[in-house]
């Protein structure tokens, strides 16, 4: 079930977002959060010292769409359990 918002993680060196391969290297899902403090909780559990190269930023469903074409992501893994982290995966 999409929400209408959803919070996601950019480099703030290169700009790209966090993605996650499932599949195949060449497949890209934009991950995304249900709330900016999972998004933290995520860069926190799994970014080690490497997070404060990351930034978290909201992103509107209505905007979604654009972005995935923009970026060519196959879909996006919206994360569950950020400590796990348990994703489910929809293509676009």
């Amino acid at each position: 079930m999409l929400a209408d918002h959803y919070a996601l993680i950019r480099s703030s060196q290169d700009g790209k977002y966090v993605t996650a391969r499932p599949r195949q290297p060449e497949e890209q899902f934009l991950l995304l959060f249900r709330e900016d403090y999972e998004a933290r909780s995520y860069l926190n559990a799994h970014g080690g010292e490497l997070r404060d190269r990351f930034q978290v930023e909201a992103l509107s469903t209505a905007n979604l769409k654009d972005l995935l074409s923009r970026w060519g992501f196959q879909g996006v893994g919206i994360v569950t359990d950020p400590l796990i982290p348990m994703i489910d995966f929809l293509t676009v």
